[in-house]
Formats: structure tokens, sequence, C-alpha cells
């Protein structure tokens, strides 16, 4: 039986995923168009059709992580408090898309040397940092947008420590029960210091 390639939007998501997997891997020296279409199953000159420079597929490979973050709060923020929807897109990120956080951050330090990298991280940010006020919003916490930030840069200390450091070593119990009070003090904290 031969194997189903995908076509137009669907094959441009399956080279991003292959480019995210290959960078989470084997770092940005890995990463090259032959490879991806290797990676990906896909025809010789694949992803050179569709991402004509590194710089483009750099840039995929950030927007289809950023569609994956919106993807993953959108449905659940009617479901879920919006306090345990950080606890829980935070337990999410690192037990199912560890190869998203690392290419995350490979790509963030890549982004310091290149200006339309940079742009793209930086959009997306914004956006999901937007989505974090939101919450934030629903929350009562003063001045959500800004208060997004720090709350922001406090998730992924514990994301980037859970995938690279020693919380690594963890197990998902303590990470957890490490992720609920860490979230929940900030919260507090940030509910609190508007008063």
């Amino acid at each position: 039986m031969t194997k189903q390639v995908p076509l137009g939007a669907d094959r441009r998501e399956a080279i991003a995923d292959a480019a995210i997997r290959l960078v989470a891997g084997r770092g940005l020296r890995g990463l090259t168009h032959r490879a991806v279409d290797s990676e990906a199953g896909l025809p010789p000159g694949s992803t050179s059709y569709y991402l004509r420079t590194r710089s483009a597929l750099l840039t995929a490979c950030v927007e289809r992580m950023l569609a994956r973050d919106v993807e993953t709060v959108a449905p659940a923020r009617s479901e879920l408090p919006p306090g345990e929807l950080v606890v829980v897109m935070v337990l999410g990120l690192a037990a199912e898309r560890s190869d998203d956080l690392i290419a995350r951050y490979e790509l963030s330090l890549e982004a310091s040397r290149q200006p339309e990298l940079r742009t793209a991280i930086d959009t997306g940010g914004r956006q999901l940092r937007a989505m974090l006020g939101q919450l934030l919003a629903a929350l009562g916490v003063p001045d959500p947008e800004r208060a997004a930030w720090p709350l922001a840069a406090m998730l992924d200390g514990l994301l980037y420590d859970r995938v690279a450091g020693v919380g690594s070593t963890l197990s998902e119990a303590d990470f957890e029960d490490g992720v609920r009070r860490a979230v929940a003090a900030v919260l507090d904290g940030l509910i609190r210091g508007g008063r």
C-alpha cells in the first residue's frame, strides 16, 4: 500500500512538524531541506518547494508551534477555571510537547541573530501573552495585560527547567506539585498586589 502524502496546507504542517522534530533532536545544524523531506516522508524537493529559504523554514516552525499553543488553550478555556487552565497547559506542554519546547528554545536563541525569526517569535509571544492576559482578567488580576509578562516568564522557566535542567529529574508528581504551588503563589501575588 502506498503511503498517503499530504498536500497543500497539510503538507506545510507536515513539513513544519518534521522540522520541529529535527531541531529538537539534532539542533539547528541538523536542519536541512533534504533532512526535512526525509523526516516527513516526502519526495525530495518538497520542503524547498513550499519553503524556499532556511529563514522561511525556521519561521514555519515558530508559526506551527504557535498554532498548536492556540489550539491547546482555546477549547479548554471554557471547561476549566483560569488558574487550573494555566497549570494544565504547563503540565501538558511538558508531558506531550517536549519537542516543541526544545525547538522553541533553540529557535529563540537563533532569533537573536535573525531579525525575521525574531519578529515571528515576538509576534507569537505577544499573542500568547494576550491570551494569558484574558485568563488573568477572568481571575480579577489588576492590569492583566501587564501582569501576563512575569507570569509567562515564570512558566517558561518552569518548562525550560523540565526539559533542559535539573527539573527533568523530578517525578511527574513532584513536577506537578511544584507547578501548582508556583502558579498559585504568583496568581495570589498578582491579585493581592493590585489591592
